[in-house]
C-alpha cells in the first residue's frame, strides 16, 4: 500500500503544541484588551451564500474566493448543462473575511444588539491566493469593529483599541497611517479622472509605499481611462509624506483650503480632528502620522481609514477604516460602521523571529515523575492534590527509570520534574528538579506552586 501524503495543502499549516501555545498567548492577550475596551465577542460560520460575498471586495478579491462545489444529484445536473458556468456548480463560499459577515449579522439580528455594537471576532479566512512567506491560504483574522455611530469618537476609540492591542502584545514601535478616502476621491476627481476608473486608481496609488512615486506614475499613466497627464496632476494633488505631525497637519489644512466646499474638503477636516482626538487618547507623542497615498485596495470603505506598520520595514501590522454603505448593502437602511482587522500572522511570525514573545503561562509547568513502584493510584492522587493547587502538570504515564523520566520531560520543553519515591510518598513531599540548573530539593506538596513560581 502506497504512503499517503502527510504534507499539508499548500497555505495551509499544522501548528505544533509550541506555535499552538504561542498563538493562543497572543490571542488571549488581544481579547484582554477587546474586552477591557466595551468589546463583546461574535462568532459566525465558516461559509456565507455567495450572494453575500460577492461583489464586496472588488473585482479581485471576488477571485479568492473558495466556492463550495454543490453535491450529488445536484452537482450531477449542473455538470451535464452546455455550457457549465461557475454560478451553476456553487452557491456557497468559505468566508474570506470578517467584516461583511459582521454586516450580514447586524442587519439580521439588528432588534437584538445594541444601538451601538462593539463587537471583536477571531476566526479563521480562506483565500485562494499564491502562497508565499507571511501569505497563507488559510489564516486567523482578529477583527475589532464599532456598528452604529458615524461619530469620529468611534473612529477614535478603534484606533485606541487597536493601540492597546498591540501594546499588549510587546509591539512599542509602530505607526498608524492615516488617511480618508472622501479626501482621495476629490483629489480624483480634481485631477479630471472619471468617477467610474476610482477603484483601479485608488488600487494604484496604494501601491506607492511599495514601489514608490515614479513607479505609480507610469502605472497609472497606462491605464486607459487616466493616462499620463490625469495621472500627472493627481501626484501634483498628493502630496508626499511631511517630516513631522505639524508638517501633517499643515498638509491637511491646506488640501482643506484648496478643495471645494464638499466631502473632500470635510473629510481634510476630519482628519485634523482626529489627530487631535488621538493625541487625547494616547497622548500628544502618540504615533499617528498622514499618509496621503493610503488607500486600503477594499471597495467599501466610505471614511476614515488606516494601516499600522512596524519599525524596519516588518510590513503591516493591522488595517481598517470606516464603511458606511456596507451594513446598508443587507439591511436597505444606512448604519455607519468602523474597524479594523489584525495581520495576526504577520504579527506571530514577528513575535516568533523577535524571541521576546513567551507563551509560558499557558504551557505545562512541571512533568510528574513517578519512581518504578510506585502505585498508579498514589501517583493520580498526588497530581489531583498538585492541580487542584493550581499547578499545570504532565504525568508521566510509562513505566521507565527516572534517567528516561528526565529525558521525556526535557523533551517536552517542561522547565521542572517532580521525582515521587517512595520516601517522598511517606513525607507528603516530592523531589523537584530544575531540568534546566540541574538543581533539586525536596519539596512539601503544599510548597510545590510557589517554588515553581519563585
Amino acid at each position: 500500500m502506497g504512503k499517503a501524503p502527510t504534507k499539508p495543502v499548500s497555505g495551509m499549516r499544522d501548528h505544533l503544541p509550541a506555535a499552538a501555545l504561542t498563538r493562543r498567548e497572543a490571542f488571549r492577550r488581544v481579547e484582554a484588551a477587546f474586552a477591557a475596551h466595551g468589546f463583546v465577542p461574535l462568532e459566525t460560520p465558516a461559509m456565507e451564500r455567495l450572494s453575500t460575498l460577492l461583489g464586496k471586495y472588488g473585482e479581485e478579491g471576488d477571485q479568492l474566493i473558495y466556492r463550495v462545489l454543490h453535491r450529488g444529484e445536484r452537482l450531477a445536473r449542473a455538470l451535464g448543462r452546455e455550457p457549465v458556468e461557475p454560478g451553476d456548480l456553487s452557491e456557497l463560499g468559505l468566508r474570506y473575511d470578517l467584516t461583511v459577515p459582521l454586516a450580514r449579522v447586524t442587519a439580521e439580528y439588528r432588534a437584538q444588539l445594541p444601538p451601538v455594537f462593539r463587537r471583536y471576532q477571531i476566526q479563521s479566512v480562506w483565500r485562494a491566493d499564491r502562497a508565499q512567506r507571511g501569505r497563507f491560504r488559510e489564516f486567523t483574522q482578529c477583527d475589532a469593529d464599532i456598528v452604529g455611530s458615524s461619530s469620529l469618537v468611534a473612529d477614535a476609540e478603534a484606533l485606541v483599541v487597536l493601540h492597546a492591542a498591540l501594546a499588549a502584545l510587546g509591539f512599542s514601535d509602530f505607526t498608524i497611517l492615516l488617511n480618508h478616502r472622501e479626501l482621495l476621491r476629490a483629489l480624483i476627481a480634481a485631477s479630471g479622472i472619471p468617477a467610474q476608473s476610482e477603484q483601479e486608481t485608488l488600487v494604484v496609488l496604494d501601491k506607492m509605499g511599495k514601489i514608490g512615486r515614479e513607479a505609480v506614475a507610469s502605472e497609472l499613466g497606462g491605464l486607459a481611462a487616466v493616462g499620463p497627464d490625469r495621472a500627472r496632476r493627481l501626484l501634483e494633488l498628493v502630496p508626499g509624506a511631511a517630516e513631522d505631525r505639524d508638517g501633517d497637519l499643515d498638509r491637511l489644512r491646506d488640501l482643506g483650503r484648496a478643495l471645494p466646499e464638499g466631502p473632500g474638503r470635510s473629510a481634510a477636516s476630519d482628519l485634523v480632528e482626529l489627530f487631535d482626538a488621538l493625541d487625547g487618547a494616547l497622548g500628544e507623542a502618540a504615533p499617528v502620522r498622514f499618509a496621503p497615498s493610503l488607500a486600503r485596495g477594499l471597495s467599501y470603505y466610505t471614511g476614515p481609514i488606516f494601516e499600522v506598520v512596524a519599525a524596519g520595514g516588518a510590513g503591516s501590522l493591522a488595517g481598517g477604516g470606516r464603511y458606511d454603505g456596507l451594513v446598508g448593502m443587507f439591511s436597505g437602511r444606512a448604519t455607519p460602521a468602523v474597524g479594523f482587522s489584525l495581520g495576526m500572522e504577520r504579527i506571530l511570525m514577528l513575535l516568533e523571529e523577535g524571541g521576546a514573545f513567551s507563551a509560558e503561562g499557558s504551557a505545562p509547568q512541571a512533568m510528574l515523575c513517578p519512581l518504578p513502584g510506585i502505585a498508579i493510584r498514589d501517583t493520580l492522587r498526588v497530581a489531583r492534590t498538585l492541580r487542584a493547587a493550581g499547578v499545570r502538570l504532565d504525568v508521566q504515564v510509562d513505566s521507565l527509570k527516572l534517567g528516561k523520566q528526565l529525558g521525556r520531560a526535557a523533551a517536552a520543553g517542561v522547565r521542572f520534574a517532580l521525582i515521587l519515591g517512595e520516601q517522598e510518598l511517606d513525607g507528603d513531599c516530592c523531589t523537584v528538579r530544575n531540568l534546566e540548573s540541574g538543581e533539586q530539593r525536596s519539596v512539601p506538596l503544599a510548597d510545590v506552586p510557589a517554588t515553581l513560581q519563585s
